[in-house]
């Protein structure tokens, strides 16, 4: 696809559902699209814009992004700005642009964790990266055990008063930094509008106190890797396929999490997919919708065809009492 031709689908808004963020006045697309993989220095322009227009055809508003993404770190963001300027960006203000930090981004004792220095200067960067002015939602992208979080959340609330981020986000927080970031941010007059957390149905560690916290402070909740790095698909249903990035070593998922026991509940929860009419992918998106604390799931897409697929989760995102019984005796058998 040549740069400086993309006309957004008019037809973009018709199949697509909204979520309000929260208590907010922000309403996401059910289904995010994530920058995590395939839009790094690694890969191919033409796929990844077509992935990133196809996203945006379909009515995925929110392109989610850090500072780190890549590989190489900085090269996500750097390609999204190619993006942007190839049409995409006509398009700002139907936009909901979000980056992050919080990990290892450059050498030296500032370019890591929470400190003032690092969040500001990383944002600035981020900024310059994709050519915007301001991003929609700034995360704080870990907690950081040696800086106080007053500081941490003092400088994403001064970052919105600085008109560089809109809302203030966190991730990866448990629920009692939870509570503590989102105080300290209402104080501050700047509402904690979400929280991005590792969610799926073999990553439950958000029920153990986290999605109360959420609920009962009106802060969003959007889910990243929902397919537990492929595990939820029908990749590995037969064990690990020759090509595949736990065969490879490559990616977050290791050969070593691909266990008979995980291939054994894959194919046990694909029989209640098959069931419903879905693809597992499907079935472990539309399990996290089910819940209406649950603003967004997080996807990532090597190509359009695999982004429509997990947008099929939102044909039916209603479980049974029986099908959501037998989900948990396979998840905690």
């Amino acid at each position: 696809m040549n740069e400086n031709k993309y006309v957004a689908s008019d037809s973009r808004y018709d199949k697509m559902q909204y979520r309000r963020c929260g208590v907010s006045g922000i309403k996401l697309p059910a289904i995010s699209l994530g920058l995590w993989h395939n839009f790094g220095s690694i890969d191919e322009y033409d796929n990844y814009s077509r992935i990133a227009f196809g996203a945006f055809d379909m009515g995925i508003t929110h392109f989610d992004l850090a500072n780190n993404y890549g590989p190489n770190p900085g090269t996500a963001e750097e390609n999204f700005g190619r993006i942007l300027r190839a049409g995409l960006g006509v398009y700002r203000d139907e936009l909901i642009i979000s980056t992050k930090a919080g990990y290892t981004m450059w050498q030296g004792p500032y370019g890591d964790w929470g400190s003032r220095k690092y969040l500001m200067a990383s944002l600035d960067q981020s900024l310059r990266r994709m050519g915007l002015e301001y991003v929609d939602i700034f995360y704080h992208h870990r907690p950081d055990p040696d800086t106080p979080l007053e500081e941490s959340m003092g400088a994403l609330s001064d970052i919105v008063r600085q008109g560089k981020a809109l809302y203030a986000g966190i991730s990866n927080y448990g629920p009692e930094q939870t509570l503590r970031a989102v105080e300290i941010l209402r104080r501050n007059g700047t509402p904690c509008l979400i929280h991005q957390v590792k969610y799926s149905m073999f990553v439950r560690t958000p029920e153990e106190g986290l999605t109360d916290v959420l609920g009962r402070e009106g802060v969003g909740m959007i889910a990243f890797s929902p397919l537990a790095q492929g595990l939820l698909t029908d990749r590995y249903l037969d064990g690990i396929p020759e090509g595949s990035r736990a065969a490879r070593g490559v990616g977050f998922l290791k050969s070593s999490q691909v266990t008979p026991q995980a291939v054994a509940k894959a194919r046990a929860l694909n029989e209640i997919a098959r069931e419903r009419g879905q693809s597992l992918a499907q079935m472990a998106v539309a399990w996290l919708l089910r819940d209406e604390r649950t603003t967004s799931v997080l996807v990532g897409a090597s190509s359009v065809g695999q982004l429509e697929n997990n947008l099929g989760a939102l044909n039916n995102i209603s479980f049974t009492a029986e099908e959501l019984e037998k989900i948990d005796g396979i998840l905690h058998g």
